[in-house]
């Protein structure tokens, strides 16, 4: 019997696109919507948004069933925002995909850190997590998921994409009408080309956007951050341009900002550590992409 562990998020909309992969290509629907109902109920918890069912050690102990060894398990991790309590979050669980093989995913913080340490072979994680840390900031920008295995330094990282999972939220460009009508008719690459001063946006995105619109196109540009009391939107809207995540720019366009070019994709997506390939790992591989229609991405 082999066991292939793969890191995953352990909690949010990423982990939720893993689990909905996990039910298509696995068939473990029912243990997928166990999954997910809990963290939700945990989540609304969290935010006071529902009552809990006594406290929170007693909920994670309900949760645990050690003589199935396929059943979930979970953790505890203390929630981010002040004065909130500890968070039941996604720990592990064991999917069997053959008579010899086991699938185990593996809750971790930072899934694409824990293939970079050669913790797992597999894992998945945000696409941002590899422009901010590995990419080749070039002058010609980055545009898709399929170029982005081009610009991993392999002596930086055995790690490279496999597949996305189409959950995409798009890094877009944003300005408000004022600025946008300064310059190209096309809130584009081209009208950043041709714009000199101040762009707005969140500062961990400040790599990733710079590949994004490429070297050349940033030069002449100065990055500004929006303030502890302000969203990204409202910054943006003060400074006239920025890049933002936006689904469909409902939230932008209150704040008086056109929607501009999706410049790339924040998607989950399936990564590998090819130094950790094995046949095992290859076959895990395949089952979680036998029916994705995006291109393999990974050098085989």
């Amino acid at each position: 019997m082999s066991t292939v562990s793969v890191a995953v998020p352990r909690k949010g909309r990423p982990l939720e696109a893993v689990l909905e992969r996990l039910a298509a290509e696995a068939g473990t629907a029912a243990l997928v919507d166990d999954i997910s109902s809990t963290l939700r109920y945990e989540k609304a918890v969290t935010k006071g948004n529902q009552e809990a069912d006594g406290d929170v050690y007693e909920r994670l102990a309900r949760y645990s069933d050690h003589e199935d060894r396929t059943a979930p398990e979970y953790t505890l991790i203390r929630d981010d925002r002040k004065g909130m309590p500890r968070r039941v979050v996604f720990d592990s669980v064991v999917v069997p995909l053959a008579d010899d093989l086991d699938l185990r995913l593996v809750g971790r913080e930072e899934p694409f850190r824990a293939l970079r340490k050669h913790e797992v072979p597999l894992g998945f994680d945000s696409a941002d997590l590899v422009l901010e840390e590995v990419v080749e900031l070039r002058s010609d920008p980055l545009s898709s998921l399929g170029d982005v295995n081009d610009r991993i330094d392999p002596r930086d990282t055995d790690v490279r994409l496999v597949s996305g999972l189409g959950d995409t939220v798009w890094h877009s460009l944003l300005a408000t009408r004022d600025t946008a009508a300064e310059h190209d008719p096309d809130l584009d690459r081209a009208f950043v080309d041709d714009y000199d001063g101040e762009l707005c946006l969140s500062p961990r995105y400040e790599r990733l956007v710079q590949a994004v619109l490429g070297t050349d196109v940033t030069d002449g540009v100065e990055f500004s951050y929006p303030s502890d009391d302000q969203t990204e939107e409202e910054a943006i809207a003060e400074t006239g341009i920025g890049v933002y995540l936006t689904v469909t720019g409902s939230t932008a366009r209150d704040q008086g900002l056109v929607v501009g070019e999706r410049l790339f994709p924040s998607e989950t997506v399936l990564l590998e550590n090819a130094a950790e390939r094995s046949p095992a790992v290859e076959r895990v591989t395949d089952a979680l992409t036998s029916q994705v229609t995006e291109t393999r991405l990974a050098a085989q």
